[in-house]
């Protein structure tokens, strides 16, 4: 497949983790939560920054962990909504059952 050399880069954005927890607890598909967990992987491997926490990857298309380049930079939402999703995909689903709570975009729950 064909990137853009301009968007090569990965803010660790939250809407594919959203969309696999929604999927999860939905269907209970184990395929949701594998793809989820294939991504914190890839965030720990790619993203992880020694002593340092976390930081958005300016190429994506590098084939080694010596190449890769990071923006100095981590979004709010890679801590407020992209880890919450991730902790709740793997949390029990009585924590914030979705008959209960809705989610705004910015990942708040609101009681129904």
């Amino acid at each position: 497949f064909f990137v853009d050399t301009r968007d090569k880069h990965n803010l660790l954005r939250p809407e594919t983790v959203e969309s696999l927890f929604v999927m999860w607890r939905v269907t209970h598909n184990q395929k949701y939560r594998d793809q989820a967990y294939s991504i914190f992987k890839s965030f720990r491997k790619w993203a992880k920054v020694d002593g340092a926490g976390y930081s958005s990857l300016s190429d994506v298309t590098v084939q080694s962990l010596q190449e890769r380049s990071f923006r100095d930079h981590t979004e709010s939402f890679f801590f407020a909504e992209t880890l919450k999703y991730l902790y709740l995909i793997f949390a029990d689903d009585s924590l914030m059952p979705l008959d209960k709570y809705v989610f705004n975009t910015e990942a708040h729950a609101f009681p129904i």
